[in-house]
């Protein structure tokens, strides 16, 4: 037990030394789209399908990129040069599999030549004001003419049946992928969640706030046996799988938020077969 004061102790000066001092604020917080979860009933003949990519979301301005929770991200100037006036929705995104790495160059307060790994993924025109077919055509059209090397535009397609959809899923997270992304085609842009916009995943997941830990025992005793979580509606479980030998020695910070998988609830409301995905430490 301890050990575990001491790895509290280090995780909240870990936290501080992480976290930018001084966040510098947009003027104003994008309104951004999101997704639903997919259901079954869904006629998907009538969206649009694309890869859900796992980066860090972000909106060009015309002049600035901002952060989902309003923070200007500093890329350098050759970063976005030349990137157009039109606003634009979309990923700062490396690779499958490169979510921290991305975080870790983006949320730096001074421009640098980690940028250089980065593309600024598109998925959609928030100020475009026609249906998403529309918009498609239009991001299609972008991407020919673009002449930036870092701004691109994710590929869309489209499937006749749902078990078309399924094979798709499974060839996406065979290679590494997180899930699909589902946009109706007279879809209109608007901030908030809506049925336009779907995700699909072969699992659920959410995120919630690190509480405390629990300490190991046999093989993990001296490390963190188990996360004390809070999730959004406010039920505290705890996360005990998932987490390499090194994150047990270094745990997720007391009061950082992580993101886990489950699947279903038991009756009390408890995420069932919580496993720990990661740490969310992107701009907010």
């Amino acid at each position: 037990m301890q050990n575990i004061n001491r790895l509290t102790s280090c995780a909240v000066l870990l936290i501080l030394s992480l976290w930018p001092i001084t966040p510098t604020l947009a003027i104003n917080k994008p309104e951004v789209m999101l997704a639903k979860v997919f259901r079954p009933s869904v006629d998907v003949s009538h969206y649009w399908i694309s890869e859900k990519l796992d980066g860090v979301r972000a909106r060009w301005d015309g002049q600035q990129l901002i952060s989902r929770g309003g923070t200007l991200l500093n890329a350098p100037e050759w970063f976005t040069q030349n990137f157009p006036k039109t606003i634009l929705d979309g990923e700062l995104w490396i690779a499958r599999g490169e979510y921290q790495q991305t975080v870790s160059i983006v949320r730096k307060q001074q421009p640098h030549l980690g940028w250089k790994k980065i593309k600024f993924m598109i998925f959609d025109l928030p100020d475009h004001g026609g249906y998403f077919s529309d918009r498609v055509s239009m991001m299609q059209q972008m991407a020919n003419q673009s002449p930036s090397p870092y701004l691109k535009f994710i590929d869309q397609f489209q499937v006749a049946s749902r078990e078309q959809l399924m094979q798709h899923l499974q060839i996406i997270t065979a290679q590494g992928g997180e899930g699909l992304m589902l946009h109706h085609k007279k879809g209109l842009y608007h901030s908030g969640r809506s049925l336009d916009l779907l995700k699909l995943k072969p699992f659920s997941d959410a995120e919630a706030i690190v509480t405390g830990y629990r300490p190991g025992k046999g093989q993990f005793t001296g490390k963190m046996g188990a996360l004390q979580v809070k999730a959004a509606d406010g039920k505290a479980f705890f996360i005990g799988s998932g987490f390499s030998h090194q994150e047990r020695d270094t745990p997720p910070p007391i009061g950082s938020t992580i993101s886990y998988r489950y699947q279903g609830f038991t009756d009390s409301g408890i995420p069932r077969f919580a496993v720990f995905l990661r740490i969310r430490d992107e701009p907010e």
